[in-house]
């Protein structure tokens, strides 16, 4: 074990890993102020859906998101170049994970993704060589690295790609009907939307991914399919770049295979005044039992958290409970009817309410569909009447439709969602069970 964790090996991977990483989180923060991210997610709403029970992460007010971001982008100019890496790479990973803890309605896997690998980069020794720390500071030069820096991130991403293989291995992506109606909204495409729609491209999607995803990482690991791997990676990914428009996640992937290549093929292309490491010493340190528990314990929940939604009610798909932090990646479509009622408890008076001027435009659609956003929303609507002073219990009916499916009822209207409770390992039963082949079109006669 200590030879396999704590033998030094070359690390041009992870010095050029962080080159790119910290090139793209920083175009990840600047690119946000400049698409419009920040303004549509954090600055328009009156409120964001945060992870419940991080209600303090609140969206700084008048511009101060804008600031917030452009610091973030400092920082990752800082991660990029090796200057004050330690204190650059932890403070990005401060700033973006309340930004990700902050607001729901922009989820994705990608940006958990990146969460984690801030955090990861945080303990690597990834400024030992091409940074301005080690120009400034030539003590801590040095062209090794220990091997645990390499397999927790081989490890880390064979994970991500593990899970989101199996999560697709059901009837809606294996029929193709799921990259159908994907496809669907990218007709207007320049050169590409007719391609994209034809028949035989959906079961290509369904199957490539699958397949992509199960087997990348043992096609990257064995030197003899390395080659062929990473091809299959830039085309694979640079195909959801160009499609699917997901920022840097492709490209970031990409830079996942600079872990797999020899160091002497990395050295000889990018890097060839820096010195060779082969002597393959192993140094065990001090904090080795440390080490290990933490590592352990970070991947036992890595591998336990996907699993989680086996062990609540009914189908992830219906009721979402456990698909977050799962790598569950564009597996459904899911679109939603609303209407909500408050009933005052002094009076017994039961009016339609008009949510929509609580949330914006970006809110409303995945508000429809996530039953905790729903029960978010009546938390908020119960706490803007009790400002008017009054106590209101609050009902929802809502119809959702999956993969372009049926409508069919999701939410019990007749239970008052502001005086339940959220509880993030039990089902909520709140949430109607699914319907039998609620994914399917009725067949009519």
């Amino acid at each position: 074990m200590n030879k396999f964790l704590f033998k030094n090996i070359d690390n041009t991977g992870l010095v050029l890993f962080r080159v790119v990483f910290g090139l793209l989180i920083t175009l990840e923060a600047f690119g946000a102020i400049a698409t419009g991210w920040v303004k549509r997610t954090l600055v328009d709403p009156e409120f964001t859906f945060n992870f419940i029970g991080f209600d303090f992460l609140q969206p700084l007010p008048g511009n101060g998101m804008y600031y917030y971001f452009a610091i973030m982008g400092v920082f990752g100019l800082c991660v990029m170049l090796g200057y004050k890496y330690r204190y650059s790479m932890i403070a990005y990973a401060l700033m973006w994970t309340a930004v990700y803890l902050m607001q729901k309605t922009s989820y994705n896997n990608h940006y958990y993704l990146m969460m984690l690998l801030c955090w990861l980069m945080v303990f690597l020794p990834a400024n030992r060589w091409f940074s301005l720390d080690a120009r400034y500071d030539p003590s801590i030069r040095s062209s090794a690295m220990p091997q645990w820096v390499l397999w927790i991130l081989i490890l880390q991403v064979w994970i991500v790609y593990t899970y989101a293989s199996v999560a697709k291995l059901y009837p809606d992506w294996i029929n193709a009907t799921v990259p159908a109606v994907l496809m669907s909204g990218k007709k207007h495409y320049w050169l590409i939307g007719d391609f994209l729609q034809q028949n035989w491209v959906h079961w290509c999607i369904a199957y490539t991914g699958i397949i992509f995803d199960l087997l990348i990482v043992p096609l990257l690991l064995w030197k003899r399919t390395r080659l062929f791997g990473f091809i299959v990676s830039v085309f694979f990914h640079l195909f959801n770049s160009i499609v699917f428009q997901i920022g840097i996640f492709p490209y970031m992937s990409i830079a996942f295979s600079l872990f797999f290549f020899s160091p002497q093929l990395l050295q000889k292309r990018f890097l060839p005044k820096k010195q060779l490491y082969t002597a393959g010493e192993i140094i065990v340190p001090k904090y080795k039992k440390f080490l290990v528990g933490v590592f352990s314990v970070y991947f036992i929940i890595q591998i336990g958290l996907p699993l989680r939604h086996w062990f609540f009610k009914d189908d992830v798909l219906w009721t979402e409970e456990g698909h977050r932090l799962s790598w569950r990646m564009m597996l459904r479509s899911k679109s939603g009817i609303l209407a909500v009622w408050v009933e005052d408890k002094d009076t017994g008076k039961r009016i339609q309410y008009p949510y929509n001027k609580l949330i914006a435009n970006k809110q409303r659609r995945s508000v429809k569909t996530k039953p905790d956003l729903l029960w978010q929303l009546a938390q908020h609507i119960k706490k803007a009447e009790a400002e008017e002073g009054r106590d209101v219990a609050v009902f929802m009916d809502v119809r959702v439709k999956v993969n372009n499916g049926e409508y069919h009822p999701f939410i019990d209207p007749d239970v008052d969602l502001a005086s339940e409770k959220w509880y993030p390992f039990k089902h909520h039963d709140w949430i109607l069970t699914s319907p039998e082949d609620y994914h399917k079109k009725t067949t009519k006669k």
